[in-house]
């Protein structure tokens, strides 16, 4: 965890840096392809995977260091050549694991996030999962494991491999000639992350677009098609959090209406979209019928919200680098307590942007989370240490926070309603 912790505190500014300058860039082009509240969105679901993944809430059912110790034919010294089966078969091993995820509903859960965004951009790279506590996959790695690669191998590229992923999350880039063939390219994920029937469930590799040609999943970007982003049920929200369960949430109602116990268990395993018959009619959910003419989640906002948002973000991502940076200090309790109180943020601050009166409920509890940890540690996570005014800061911060939400629900969103309202009786 400490270690990955330090990754993190440097991949984080290379990620934030090269999201702005996508940003400028499209702007000085005339397509900005990373509108506020989407990015804002798409950042903050990265905080609460990275928050996850080094909390460590995750269980491997066989892990590798198993695996090797039983079917090792050969035991290898830490080579190139060491490294590059690693890739390989780490590569592989990522393949079906997206593949599958597409393909079978409940997995579908732990990925939707990942293509919820109805843009494309390198913040919605950072869309990931929180909601996959289990990992059932380590089987793929056994090529590996024959070779006798070591887990300390594995451990170091795997996210390496996950990082490379980044920088094809774009628009800005076209064909890339004779690396069509070989890698993943942005045209490539670009198939990939479209709802267009054409491209539907189509090229799943990460790195090598190689599996994809292989095994009958390969499609070429078409001019004649341009891409439509996002997911055919759309998310309808800016939250993350609610992103990460909303399909599963969507299973477990559907096996609960189920007549038929056959259906109440096979739906889980039946292909993505899959409902029991008449279902649609019975308990319909929103669905994208026509691609090109749907419209996307924008809900409507003052400047004011945004440039507010856009502080959450920042004074959001400062805890969490502060987190990062002392994870082997802090006590077991102390860790999660310290990412409750993110995903807590992240919650409240999303609703908000979602224009939720809820927001307010969620901040208040994440005030007086906040003020209990200032009062029960007596310091905010040992912050005095480092930072003389640490904790006076972290007071104000919950306070002004607090405030600026009290305002927003009670007076921006009362006028929103009310136009709502003249807008209906309008039309």
């Amino acid at each position: 965890m400490e270690q990955y912790g330090k990754i993190l505190l440097i991949a984080m500014p290379i990620f934030l840096v090269l999201i702005v300058i996508e940003k400028i860039y499209g702007y000085y082009k005339g397509e900005d392809t990373v509108p506020l509240m989407d990015g804002i969105s798409s950042l903050s679901s990265g905080i609460t995977n990275a928050t996850k993944d080094v909390l460590g809430i995750s269980l491997t059912l066989i892990s590798y260091n198993w695996f090797v110790s039983k079917v090792a034919f050969f035991t290898i010294e830490n080579t190139f050549l060491t490294y590059a089966i690693a890739f390989i078969v780490i590569d592989f091993y990522g393949y079906w694991t997206h593949r599958w995820s597409h393909q079978i509903n409940i997995f579908w859960n732990k990925h939707a996030i990942h293509h919820s965004s109805e843009e494309f951009n390198l913040a919605c790279a950072l869309r990931q999962s929180i909601s996959s506590f289990v990992n059932l996959f380590t089987f793929l790695l056994l090529p590996a494991a024959f070779f006798g690669v070591p887990s300390i191998v594995i451990a170091t590229i795997l996210p390496i491999h996950l990082f490379l992923q980044f920088w094809y999350h774009t628009k800005h880039i076209g064909k890339m000639g004779f690396l069509e063939k070989i890698i993943v390219t942005p045209s490539h994920h670009r198939v990939h992350h479209a709802i267009n029937k054409e491209y539907l469930d189509k090229n799943h590799g990460q790195i090598f677009i190689i599996w994809d040609k292989l095994f009958g999943t390969f499609q070429e970007e078409l001019d004649a098609v341009p891409a439509v982003y996002g997911i055919t049920r759309p998310a309808q929200t800016w939250n993350p959090i609610k992103i990460n369960f909303q399909h599963l949430w969507l299973l477990t109602k559907d096996a609960w209406h189920a007549e038929k116990w056959m259906d109440k268990l096979k739906i889980w395993f039946m292909p993505t979209g899959w409902r029991p018959e008449h279902f649609e009619e019975k308990y319909p959910v929103q669905k994208i019928e026509d691609v090109y003419h749907f419209e996307k989640y924008n809900p409507k906002h003052s400047e004011r919200l945004k440039y507010w948002s856009l502080f959450q973000l920042f004074a959001t991502l400062g805890l969490v680098s502060y987190f990062f940076a002392n994870i082997g200090i802090l006590a077991p309790l102390q860790l999660l307590l310290y990412g409750l109180f993110v995903f807590i943020t992240i919650y409240s601050y999303s609703e908000l942007m979602d224009t939720n009166k809820s927001a307010l409920l969620w901040e208040v509890l994440k005030v007086t989370f906040g003020f209990g940890c200032l009062y029960f540690f007596n310091d905010w996570f040992g912050i005095s240490n480092s930072l003389p005014f640490g904790n006076l800061l972290i007071s104000i911060y919950l306070l002004l926070s607090l405030v600026m939400t009290f305002y927003f629900v009670n007076q921006e969103f009362k006028s929103y309603s009310e136009l709502k309202i003249k807008d209906r009786l309008r039309s």
